[in-house]
């Protein structure tokens, strides 16, 4: 008997036309993954009633929760489609390679995806219909793999013992080093800088309905927000003082690989909080600055993310 191995694991990715209906078999993407919590779980109630004896009767049943993350590699390609259901369809200018994908913060309607996780030796096909991508997180390093965490809101899953994806469209993977990062304040390379770490969020608040099949009602958007931390050596005092006077500015999250591959994620408003200096011995200090960004007015934004590849659209494949 076949066992499931996550080198065997599949993931398939379509954009709804109707919250919660998955889009036709053939309408899908062969995603990329490092891992996934994605699914369904239902916990049981202990029962508390007496009268039985010391052996407790049986539980019931809770309501259903589908949601979780999926780790996937930060990239010029794959990352668009993420990038649609986080902040809604792209600006998208070209006539040709390279396209310019601009997206935006603050979309009232966000779509919604079919996801389905397949693992085919035992066999077992996992739709999850309805999903909304709540947020994204990566931190940027020096060095090591590039990689996101997704997190997903779902309004239900289906199980099936064949796909109902159909013929996957792939595209070639190429993904950011993190020797491509790069972090810039108002235009110019942030100095002497550790790490950086990026959180958006859209909040989204789950409708959790009455209904005969224990789905949720849907996942509205809430109010977003754009925050993570910034980790420097402590060598000027251009981020103390800015947080010392409560002025804004202008942080730019990158990732180069060419003058037609890029990637780079603008909080248009950043405000930062007065850290401590500690001194933890006799080697250098590092200062960390947890900053939170807000809407701008001249741009009418939080925050633009632009991606630069030779995708002409993220759309569903047919």
């Amino acid at each position: 008997m076949a066992r499931a191995q996550g080198a065997r694991a599949g993931m398939a990715l379509g954009f709804e036309s109707v919250y919660g209906t998955p889009p036709a078999s053939g309408s899908f993407w062969k995603m990329p993954f490092a891992s996934t919590t994605l699914g369904t779980d239902q916990p049981l109630l202990g029962n508390e009633l007496l009268g039985y004896g010391r052996d407790p009767l049986p539980p019931v049943k809770d309501a259903i929760t589908s949601d979780g993350d999926v780790v996937v590699p930060i990239d010029p390609r794959f990352l668009g489609i993420w990038l649609k259901a986080l902040f809604g369809a792209p600006t998208t200018t070209g006539a040709s390679a390279p396209y310019t994908h601009e997206f935006q913060s603050g979309a009232y309607n966000l779509p919604s995806m079919a996801i389905e996780v397949q693992n085919p030796d035992v066999p077992s096909f996992r739709m999850m219909s309805g999903v909304k991508a709540n947020s994204i997180s990566w931190t940027m390093n020096r060095s090591g793999l590039v990689t996101a965490t997704i997190s997903c809101i779902a309004q239900g899953e289906s199980k099936a013992t064949s796909s109902a994806a159909g013929t996957l469209t792939e595209m070639a993977l190429g993904r950011f080093g993190a020797f491509n990062g790069a972090i810039k304040r108002e235009g110019t390379l942030l100095a002497d800088v550790v790490s950086g770490q990026i959180t958006y969020t859209n909040n989204l608040d789950r409708v959790e309905t009455i209904r005969d099949d224990g789905k949720i009602g849907g996942a509205d958007e809430g109010i977003a927000m754009l925050s993570g931390e910034v980790v420097v050596r402590f060598g000027d005092t251009v981020l103390l003082d800015q947080a010392v006077s409560g002025a804004p500015c202008e942080l730019d999250f990158g990732y180069t690989i060419d003058a037609d591959t890029k990637l780079n994620l603008v909080a248009h408003e950043v405000y930062l909080p007065r850290p401590r200096l500690p001194i933890t011995g006799p080697g250098g200090m590092q200062a960390t600055f947890a900053w939170q960004a807000a809407l701008n007015s001249a741009e009418g934004v939080m925050c633009t993310a632009t991606l630069l590849n030779d995708v002409a659209d993220f759309d569903n494949p047919s």
